[in-house]
């Protein structure tokens, strides 16, 4: 049997969208100045600029701002595809890109871009985050099919501003969202304060930085013991911070990337992501690397493993409360040791 090529590592993007207000730029500035390691570009389309404020810009030119983190900010002009050109042509390419859509945008043209374009082996669409304004979802009624757009387009809702209204308002919402769009991953928030280990899979939070002693996009976390590993001895551990708990799941026994990516794309919604980095049946001798945001399931090339020892690691981040351990381990147990027909 032949084994299955693997695309390798792309520049990862975030497409951000929602309607005017929502608090898109609120969510940029805390990307930008958030711990992950990672020198970023932001993209901003041709229907407005984006409100940086001014403490953290520290100079500008007629394309390029640099921002105090090291980050730039490039206007999308005529030509996404050729923005994103020029972005990886500098020379100190980014690691990471933003796009900021407009909130009167419609990001599904965005993404087909992303997924049918000569960028699509250099750049890689990680997540599609649409902020919602849990005040204003209802207003502006003849709006509402755009809204509808781009949160169906998202593969992270974040229901920003959930301070300034009644229970009966985030229930009318979660109701709302459940009858339209019932797979979706909803997160609740207030000034859009997420952790970064939601919002990116890159940087300190990429899987395959991963370690075998510990999982490096969690080192600020309190550290947790490891079980040996055997190909019958999987560890699996737990911890929480804020509203959110991480799970993790370790092995030395290959998984089926078949039987894998049919469990991962059926996970359930209150599961914001999913990485890792896999020993797998069909590429023994390579790192497959796993990200899983919303719908959104995708493997990469992870390159050999040189002189280290196969072995699986997985995180899974969910939202606090319900979630069944037991059944996610089932899952991914199933997963192991097999080729997927």
């Amino acid at each position: 049997m032949n084994e299955p090529t693997l695309p390798s590592a792309a520049v990862p993007l975030t497409i951000l969208t929602g309607f005017l207000g929502a608090g898109k730029t609120t969510l940029l500035k805390r990307i930008l100045t958030g711990d992950h390691g990672l020198r970023a570009a932001v993209l901003v389309n041709d229907f407005g600029a984006i409100n940086i404020d001014a403490d953290l810009i520290v100079g500008i030119d007629e394309n390029v701002v640099s921002l105090a983190n090291g980050c730039v900010c490039c206007s999308i002009r005529d030509d996404l595809i050729a923005a994103v050109d020029d972005l990886i042509a500098l020379p100190q390419p980014p690691e990471y890109i933003i796009l900021e859509a407009s909130g009167i945008a419609d990001p599904a043209g965005i993404t087909i871009t992303f997924s049918t374009n000569r960028t699509d082996s250099r750049v890689r669409l990680d997540t599609i985050i649409c902020v919602l304004d849990a005040e204003e979802v209802f207003e502006t009624p003849d709006h509402m099919p755009l809204k509808q757009s781009q949160i169906a387009a998202a593969d992270l809702l974040l229901l920003n501003k959930v301070d300034l209204v009644n229970q009966s308002q985030i229930e009318k919402i979660d109701h709302w969202l459940f009858e339209n769009f019932r797979r979706h991953r909803v997160i609740k928030a207030t000034q859009c304060d997420v952790p970064m280990e939601i919002l990116l899979g890159a940087g300190r939070l990429d899987p395959g930085h991963m370690e075998s002693d510990r999982i490096e996009a969690y080192d600020r976390l309190e550290d947790h013991d490891h079980s040996v590993c055997s190909a019958e001895n999987c560890s699996h551990r737990e911890h929480d911070t804020k509203a959110f708990k991480t799970w993790s799941y370790e092995t030395c026994s290959a998984f089926s990337l078949g039987a894998l990516e049919q469990v991962v794309a059926k996970l359930p919604v209150n599961i914001y992501r999913c990485k890792g980095v896999l020993n797998t049946v069909e590429t023994p001798e390579r790192k497959t690397i796993l990200q899983v945001v919303g719908k959104r399931v995708s493997f990469s090339d992870g390159g050999s493993w040189n002189q280290s020892a196969p072995m699986s690691r997985i995180v899974v981040i969910a939202a606090d409360g319900e979630l069944d351990l037991d059944f996610l381990k089932e899952q991914f147990d199933q997963c192991l040791g097999y080729l997927f027909l």
